[in-house]
């Protein structure tokens, strides 16, 4: 069979109704999410990076807990070698997703070569030296990766051998024409999945690949309007994460027989992953709508700042500055008075232990109050973000 059509097929069979009705319902569910304040929206897509960040490292085998990330996002290391190194990599990733969801990444195909590159040279340029050595587990070789260098030699992954010279070349090349084709949106939204594992077997890069991959699905997402920094996939994918490294195993199978498409790979296997993929897309969007619902918000807000002012952590008018906050998405620090019916004084104390905390946040002294998500407030505000053992 020809190199050409090594990665065939690129997409399962168009008119399965399963795939078009879980895409109509992923396309249909994330556009509700653009209804809160876009001010709360920006707050909580820092949240929302910090946490993609901890899943994704999760599915690569770096447990980096959300306490640690917060701390390197602030520049509070480790001392500890192997612990710091791991907070980098965790700022790597959040500050390479923060650059794709202002739209300040390198705005071309996403399913192009020179978009995968930049995505992992951009990745893999913020590591410290520690991180950018793998083994071949083979001979023992330690091989340096290059940041934005497609390999130029052959490798294994498991059981599965990518392609490796001019055959890895021309498989980029048709992942780009294949990916980038005219269709329909619930159609491209189908092809967000199916890149995904397409990329992951091809394997451009001597590692960081998982890493790309994930970071390639979340721009096409939100190229087509689907995906924000309010929900990530990486959660689902950490949390199935047996079920996702299964079916991507699966799909690097060859075709099986001739009820299995006409291509080089498995059709049957494609759908399935593809099929795994969305239906884990769309329960992320469901459980981020759950929990940014405003009402439920400040209901559980309320409920933390009544238990921290009965255990005299927070001043007791608290939760009033944090609502006007969620609801309005930020506030003049001179309106703090009048909402608390407080003197300035009395009320700066409340503002600046709100800020102490971390439960507001501010460019300047001066500038307005907008929502801040300390670990410690989002243990109680966004119950069930993490996992219960590492909050």
């Amino acid at each position: 069979m020809a190199v050409y059509s090594g990665i065939e097929p690129v997409l399962p069979p168009e008119g399965n109704p399963e795939l078009e009705d879980v895409a109509f319902e992923l396309v249909s569910a994330a556009s509700s999410l653009a209804g809160l304040n876009p001010r709360v929206r920006e707050a909580i897509g820092d949240l929302v990076r910090s946490m993609n960040c901890y899943y994704s490292n999760l599915i690569e085998g770096h447990n980096t807990l959300p306490r640690d990330i917060e701390r390197a996002l602030a520049k509070e290391y480790s001392a500890e070698p192997r612990k710091r190194n791991l907070q980098l990599e965790a700022v790597a990733h959040i500050e390479v997703q923060r650059k794709i969801d202002s739209e300040e990444d390198e705005q071309t195909d996403p399913v192009s070569v020179e978009y995968v590159r930049w995505l992992h040279y951009e990745f893999c340029s913020r590591l410290p030296e520690d991180l950018l050595w793998v083994e071949n587990p083979d001979t023992g070789e330690c091989l340096r990766v290059t940041p934005g260098e497609v390999r130029s030699r052959g490798v294994k992954v498991g059981m599965h051998v990518p392609p490796s010279g001019p055959d890895l070349d021309v498989c980029l090349q048709r992942f780009h024409e294949a990916y980038s084709a005219p269709m329909g949106k619930f159609r491209k939204v189908i092809a967000v999945a199916a890149a995904h594992h397409r990329l992951l077997w091809i394997h451009p890069f001597l590692d960081g690949n998982g890493r790309v991959a994930r970071l390639m699905a979340h721009t096409m997402f939100k190229r087509l309007g689907v995906g924000n920094s309010l929900w990530s996939v990486s959660r689902g994918l950490a949390r199935n994460v047996a079920d996702y490294k299964a079916l991507l195993m699966a799909a690097d199978n060859p075709r099986q027989n001739d009820y299995d498409g006409r291509g080089n790979l498995s059709e049957r296997a494609l759908t399935d992953f593809c099929r795994f993929f969305l239906r884990v897309s769309l329960d992320q969007v469901r459980f981020m709508q759950s929990i940014f619902d405003p009402e439920n918000l400040l209901r559980r807000i309320e409920l933390y700042c009544r238990d921290e002012a009965e255990a005299g952590r927070l001043p007791k008018l608290s939760y009033a500055v944090l609502r006007e906050v969620v609801l309005a998405g930020e506030l003049k620090r001179g309106k703090v008075p009048v909402i608390v019916n407080l003197q300035q004084r009395a009320a700066r104390n409340i503002t600046s232990a709100l800020l102490a905390k971390r439960l507001l946040a501010s460019s300047s002294p001066k500038a307005p109050l907008r929502l801040g998500f300390p670990a410690e407030g989002v243990e109680r505000w966004f119950p069930s973000l993490y996992p219960a053992a590492d909050r």
